[in-house]
C-alpha cells in the first residue's frame, strides 16, 4: 500500500466510525445493502471473489450464480456496516442478537471447564467481531492478534476499536514480547483466545489441500494446542435476517497427530462450515495456490537459505481486518 493509499484508507474508517455508527439503523443498513447489492454485480462483481466461490460450489468460475456473488459482497457490506456502528451499541443487546444452539454451547463450556484453555479458530466469515462481543458478554475478556497495518494510526483504529469490544489483543510483530507466548500464557491460565484461520501466505504457513486444491494455513492454532493442551475448536459465524445471526462450535480438532494434521483437520471443518454458507465467507483475496503471482509464489514457495524462524509461530496475518 502506498503512503497516499495508506493514508485515504485511514481517513476512510476514521469517517466510517465517525458517521455511521450515529445514524440511524435503518437507514445505514440500507444504504450498505444497496451499495453492496451494486458493487456485487458491476461488471460480474469482484473477479477474485466470483474465482474462490467457484471452488467452493465446485464450478467454473463464469458458471458461479451472479446472484450468489451479488449476496456476497452484500454480506461483506453488512460487515462494515455492523463494525462501524458496533462502539456505539449496547453490546449485551448486540449479544443477544447472537443464536448459538446449545449443543454448540454445551460444547464450548465442557471444553472451558477443562481448565486448560480454549483456542477458537474461525475464518472470515459473517461477522467474526459479533461472535467476539458474544463471547465476551457470555465468557469475560479473551486474547487476539492484530497484524499490523500502514499506516500506524490505521492500525491504532483497529486496536481501539476491538478493544472497545472487550477484546484483549496482542500485536502480531513490533509488540513487546512475540504474542504466541503471551497467548499461551492466556490457555495455560485457563483463558480463550481466538484467530482467524484459514489464511496465511507467510512463508511458513502449513500446506492443506482446502476445496480440493493446495493452499497454506497458519499454524499457530495447532502449535498451541499442543503446546499447552488447550482444547482446538473450529467456530463458524453467518448472518441471517437482520440484524440476527448465528454461530457454531465444532467438535474439538484432534492435535495428537501434530502441527500439519491438525491445521489439515482445521482446514477440513472450514470446508463444510464455508460450504453451508458460501456467500458469507469474506475472501476477497487470492487464497490457493493457483492464483498467486510469480512474486508471492517466490516469496512464499521457496523457503530461505538460512531456514529462519518464523518470529509469528504461525499464527498468520490478517487478523485485523478482512
Amino acid at each position: 500500500m502506498t503512503t497516499l493509499s495508506a493514508q485515504l484508507a485511514d481517513l476512510g474508517y476514521r469517517a466510517g466510525w465517525a458517521a455511521v455508527r450515529y445514524a440511524p439503523e435503518r437507514l445505514a443498513r440500507g444504504l450498505f445493502d444497496r451499495v453492496g447489492g451494486l458493487a456485487g454485480r458491476r461488471n460480474g462483481g469482484p473477479d477474485q471473489l466470483r474465482r474462490n466461490l467457484s471452488r467452493v460450489i465446485g464450478v467454473p468460475p463464469d458458471r458461479v450464480p451472479d446472484d450468489l456473488v451479488a449476496d456476497a459482497v452484500r454480506s461483506y457490506a453488512r460487515y462494515w456496516c455492523e463494525a462501524f456502528r458496533l462502539p456505539a451499541e449496547d453490546l449485551a443487546a448486540r449479544a443477544a442478537t447472537l443464536t448459538l444452539p446449545q449443543p454448540d454451547r454445551d460444547r464450548l463450556r465442557a471444553a472451558h471447564d477443562r481448565g486448560k484453555g480454549v483456542i477458537l479458530a474461525l475464518p472470515h466469515s459473517g461477522n467474526w467481531d459479533m461472535a467476539g462481543v458474544w463471547l465476551v458478554q457470555n465468557y469475560g475478556q479473551f486474547a487476539t492478534v492484530a497484524e499490523r497495518l500502514q499506516p500506524e494510526s490505521l492500525f491504532d483504529q483497529f486496536v481501539a476499536y476491538r478493544e472497545s469490544l472487550g477484546f484483549e489483543i496482542f500485536p502480531l510483530s513490533g509488540g513487546e514480547q512475540p504474542p504466541f507466548e503471551q497467548l499461551a500464557e492466556r490457555l495455560r491460565a485457563g483463558g480463550i483466545i481466538c484467530l482467524l484461520g484459514e489464511r496465511d501466505l507467510a512463508r511458513h504457513g502449513v500446506p492443506v489441500t482446502f476445496f480440493g486444491e493446495p493452499t497454506r494455513m497458519p499454524a499457530g492454532s495447532a502449535r498451541l494446542a499442543i503446546e499447552t493442551g488447550a482444547a482446538l475448536l473450529p467456530v463458524h459465524h453467518w448472518f441471517t435476517e437482520a440484524p440476527m445471526s448465528m454461530a457454531s462450535v465444532g467438535e474439538p480438532i484432534d492435535v495428537s497427530g501434530g502441527v500439519e494434521a491438525a491445521t489439515q483437520a482445521l482446514a477440513t471443518a472450514f470446508e463444510a462450515n464455508i460450504a453451508a454458507h458460501p456467500a458469507d465467507w469474506h475472501m476477497l483475496q487470492p487464497l490457493w495456490e493457483a492464483d498467486w503471482s510469480a512474486e508471492r509464489r517466490a516469496r512464499i514457495g521457496v523457503p530461505d537459505d538460512h531456514g529462519s524462524a518464523d518470529p509469528t509461530n504461525g499464527l498468520g496475518t490478517g487478523e485485523v481486518a478482512p
